[in-house]
């Protein structure tokens, strides 16, 4: 998993930042979702690409974010 975290938390995080626009959110959030894709790597099927399948976590764990601030 370390070399997927080399090869791809670059990508994560542009990607969230291009959602947040908040370096520590991006980071925050770049870090929950390689640790939600350790805990799930068994749900990978190939059926996309690793990026898109990480982008996708990304994507939840900023929704779940906003849901919260909304909470708040």
């Amino acid at each position: 998993m370390e070399e997927i975290y080399k090869k791809y938390s670059r990508l994560v995080y542009h990607y969230l930042y291009k959602l947040t626009n908040n370096n520590e959110i991006s980071e925050e959030l770049t870090q929950e979702t390689f640790y939600d894709a350790i805990k799930g790597i068994d749900k990978f099927r190939e059926e996309c690409s690793l990026s898109v399948w990480l982008c996708q976590i990304a994507k939840n764990k900023w929704k779940d974010y906003i849901v919260k601030k909304r909470e708040i």
